[in-house]
């Protein structure tokens, strides 16, 4: 069994200057799974340290289909009406060199 909030499967997804984490967890009575989706971004402090901005959002399997299927209409509605087909701008390996050493 896993125990309370334990981590059940994760995938980052390194987007640039950001990192997406798409984690299913389990449910207190390890009974039910959801799913967090963490944007994770990092910026340096005025002493030179650095620190991460996150922002996380709870995602429970009753709201997958409609959450889905708003994600993709927002994004179908941004490629077409938007950016009228244009190509999507692809992060370099280059970009993804940088960020490869970077903890988050």
């Amino acid at each position: 069994m896993y125990s309370e909030d334990s981590d059940v499967y994760s995938k980052p997804v390194r987007a640039g200057k950001r990192t997406y984490f798409f984690d299913v967890k389990t449910t207190k009575g390890n009974n039910d799974y959801y799913l967090t989706i963490t944007e994770s971004k990092r910026r340096q402090e005025r002493d030179g340290s650095f620190a991460y901005d996150k922002h996380k959002i709870f995602l429970y399997k009753e709201d997958f289909e409609k959450f889905s299927e708003g994600l993709q209409d927002a994004v179908h509605y941004i490629l077409h009406n938007l950016l009228h087909d244009q190509p999507i701008r692809q992060y370099s390996g280059r970009d993804e060199q940088e960020n490869s050493s970077e903890e988050f």
